[in-house]
C-alpha cells in the first residue's frame, strides 16, 4: 500500500473526525473526553497550526492524521506539540511512523525548535518504542498522570525531540 502524507483538505474532515473520535473513545491515549461532530471537528482542526492526513494512494482512503500546534506561548513559543491518530484497523502498518516523521519536518519548517509530548501514557508501548526509535528523549515519569477510561490511573512520560 502506497501512503502519502499531505496537508488536510476540507473534504477530509469527516474521516478525520471519525478517526479522532475512535481514539478518544478508546480512552487510553488522548486526554480529551468529548467527541467531535462536524461543526466542532471543523473548528478544532482549523485551530491547529498544521494538520496532515495519511492517505492510501490507491483508494484515496484517509488512514490517519496528526495535528501540530504550539505547546506554550511567549518565551516557550518555539516548542510545538502534536497528536497522532491512526484508524484501529490500519495500525501496525508504519502509518504512525510516517506521520511522526512528516510532523518533525513540518514543525521545523514552521520555525519550531523542539517537539514535545506532554502526556504519553506509559502503557502505550507501541508509541513509546516508535518515539524512542526516532530519537525522542523521555523526560521522566509523572505517576498517575492519566485517567484511563475505566477510571484507573496510569503514569505518563513526557518526551521531546530537537528539530
Amino acid at each position: 500500500m502506497e501512503i502519502e502524507i499531505r496537508e488536510y483538505e476540507n473534504g477530509d474532515l469527516t474521516a478525520m473526525v471519525e478517526i479522532w473520535n475512535e481514539v478518544v473513545e478508546e480512552g487510553n491515549a488522548f486526554p480529551q473526553e468529548e467527541l467531535l461532530n462536524a461543526e466542532t471537528g471543523s473548528a478544532f482542526f482549523a485551530s491547529q497550526d498544521y494538520n496532515a492526513v495519511a492517505v492510501n494512494q490507491e483508494t484515496g482512503e484517509i488512514l490517519g492524521l496528526y495535528i501540530l500546534h504550539p505547546n506554550n506561548i511567549g518565551r516557550c513559543g518555539h516548542i510545538c506539540n502534536a497528536s497522532y491518530a491512526v484508524r484501529a484497523d490500519k495500525r501496525g502498518g508504519h502509518i504512525g511512523e510516517k506521520l511522526v516523521l512528516d510532523c518533525l519536518k513540518q514543525g521545523k519548517r514552521r520555525g519550531y525548535r523542539v517537539l514535545q509530548f506532554n502526556a504519553v501514557v506509559a502503557a502505550n508501548t507501541h508509541a513509546r518504542h516508535l518515539y524512542e526509535r526516532l530519537g525522542f528523549v523521555q523526560l521522566g515519569t509523572i505517576p498517575g498522570g492519566f485517567r484511563m477510561k475505566d477510571g484507573h490511573y496510569e503514569d505518563i512520560c513526557p518526551y521531546y525531540h530537537k528539530l
